[in-house]
């Protein structure tokens, strides 16, 4: 069983550390753990519980209503939600209980009937990716068991790699980007996505996949000679240097415009200066490949 802290609830339900502690106090859904220092932790069913709870909540119902509902009522009234927001919320947390659970089949059944209902891309988009923004930051603090990262990445890794074998396009930008990810980051999620979505626009891209050397990285610039690099860093080894990083990728291909994506960018504090480029949440993303549509 994973335990989670009050943090990983915040960002995994979005609501507020503070007032999942008045709720605690004041309602009887959940109920924390405490350790030998007297910390709170929460179990897999309270991650699960607050999640419908903060769903519910979300799209109108008063927490004291939903205090005296028992599980079944819940589930009822989540699934009765019908604003197209508050059902793609409703799957993302279902992806994350079944990821806790390591209920792979019931992940993959998610992922198949919204892949078949809105396509791969809506899937990527509305699902797939705001899933991996919420469990980024348990991989960030080891708050959930490598086996269950290694089975939810390698389901989403299938489903993306048979989204851009199927694509279909007549569109052609006369732009190239190169994607990779470099040494000890193996977390390719958000750089196939990227994949994707350039692919899909008619973009060439060139795909490194992870953990390259940046000599290998540079024999390609030097045949390719690509407009665009791009990288996304959602966790890395230990002796992993972020600085040395952006130093090393700045020097080397100057003058290319050098994108980063993911995690780590969220918690880099210092300036960056062209041509580095922090692409820090979803929409930023979003905007940097709608870019191409007006080339």
């Amino acid at each position: 069983m994973n335990s989670f802290t009050i943090k990983d609830l915040e960002n995994l339900s979005g609501i507020k550390a503070h007032t999942i502690r008045i709720w605690e106090q004041r309602y009887s859904f959940i109920k924390p753990e405490r350790t030998g220092t007297n910390i709170r932790y929460y179990s897999n069913d309270e991650l699960k519980k607050i999640l419908n709870v903060a769903l519910l909540n979300k799209y109108g119902y008063k927490i004291s209503h939903i205090d005296k509902m028992n599980d079944g009522e819940i589930k009822e009234k989540i699934l009765s939600l019908n604003q197209m927001e508050a059902q793609q919320e409703r799957i993302v947390n279902e992806l994350i209980q079944s990821m806790v659970d390591i209920d792979i089949e019931k992940l993959e059944i998610i992922l198949d009937k919204y892949i078949q209902a809105r396509g791969i891309e809506r899937t990527i988009t509305q699902i797939i990716f705001p899933f991996l923004e919420k469990i980024g930051i348990l991989w960030l603090t080891n708050h959930i068991n490598p086996a269950q990262e290694h089975l939810v990445t390698n389901i989403i890794r299938q489903k993306l790699i048979v989204g851009i074998d199927g694509i279909v396009t007549a569109l052609k930008v006369n732009k190239t980007v190169l994607l990779f990810l470099p040494e000890g980051e193996y977390h390719e999620l958000g750089l196939l996505f990227m994949y994707y979505l350039l692919k899909s626009r008619g973009v060439t891209a060139i795909y490194l996949g992870s953990s390259v050397p940046l000599k290998d990285v540079e024999y390609v610039v030097k045949l390719k000679k690509p407009d665009y690099l791009y990288s996304h860093l959602t966790t890395v080894g230990q002796n992993f240097n972020f600085d040395k990083f952006i130093s090393n990728v700045t020097q080397k291909f100057a003058g290319i415009p050098i994108i980063i994506s993911g995690q780590l960018t969220c918690t880099y504090q210092k300036k960056i200066h062209p041509p580095l480029n922090f692409k820090r949440s979803f929409a930023e993303v979003m905007e940097f490949v709608s870019g191409f549509s007006k080339v």
